[in-house]
């Protein structure tokens, strides 16, 4: 996968805040923007992982720390 040139995440933080209708201030847009710069950053190597198509999805999935009882 090529990778082209980062965006403004700021920017782009305000417009899908608008889009989505997110109470976006000038206090959280920050944080908002790094965390796109991140899953911008990390995008490449989940698109790249090959996953057989004979793979199958998980029966329960149970994000809780610990054994967890099988229905």
């Amino acid at each position: 996968m090529t990778v082209s040139a980062p965006p403004d995440f700021e920017a782009l933080a305000r417009t899908l805040g608008r889009a989505l209708d997110l109470p976006l201030t000038e206090e959280t847009l920050p944080g908002v923007a790094m965390n796109l710069a991140l899953a911008w950053r990390l995008a490449p190597d989940f698109l790249d992982f090959a996953v057989p198509d004979t793979l199958e999805p998980a029966a329960v999935f149970d994000p809780r720390p610990g054994p967890v009882a099988t229905p």
